[in-house]
């Protein structure tokens, strides 16, 4: 049997995507509509070495301070993408340990390390043609233009991920897509 670093009750789901698929809109979404009688829900927030944004709950720092940060073990996940440094604070190994369900938003880069690591692991890759994704990113206006042509490219390459374990269709409205995400989390907490 294989052993895991990280053996908790609790579910972490890892939330894939291209850039402007919707992923942190459809999270928001399923942590407001969550049935609060069921258990606890978290939306891990992610430390990003870039300017903050209104548009999302992410915590900015400086390049400085993520090595800071790195250095003291105070991430759970960390990753190195367009540039930028990413991570999710260790506190989601004590919602984990406490049988609560954890969302967080991550490249697909580290899904494969992050499946070693942790037992209970869900990955939801949410899918959306590509002219959507284009239209998105160049409406949100958050790259410059190397920036955003790289995330072009890379939504251009990536319309799939065959190694999630559910994929969410975000080609319609917000709403369809949130509900179909509070379904599978129904599949996957049921005792």
């Amino acid at each position: 049997m294989k052993k895991f670093e990280k053996s908790y009750p609790g579910i972490l789901i890892l939330v894939v995507g291209n850039s402007g698929s919707g992923k942190d809109s459809i999270i928001k979404g399923v942590v407001e509509k969550f049935p609060k009688s069921k258990m606890t829900i978290h939306l891990a927030q992610r430390y990003i070495t870039r300017p903050p944004s209104e548009f999302e709950g992410n915590i900015s720092i400086s390049p400085n301070e993520f090595k800071e940060m790195e250095e003291k073990n105070l991430f759970a996940l960390n990753w190195h993408i367009y540039g930028l440094n990413y991570g999710v604070s260790i506190k989601i190994d004590k919602w984990l340990e406490n049988g609560d369900l954890v969302l967080v938003n991550v490249s697909r880069t580290i899904v494969d390390e992050t499946r070693k690591i942790y037992k209970n692991i869900k990955v939801v890759f949410i899918e959306v043609p590509f002219e959507i994704s284009l239209k998105r990113l160049k409406e949100r206006g958050r790259e410059n233009e190397q920036q955003l042509n790289m995330r072009i490219e890379r939504a251009r390459k990536n319309k799939s991920f065959p190694a999630a374990d559910y994929v969410i269709d975000n080609s319609k409205d917000l709403e369809y897509a949130i509900k179909q995400f509070l379904e599978y989390i129904k599949t996957i907490t049921k005792d």
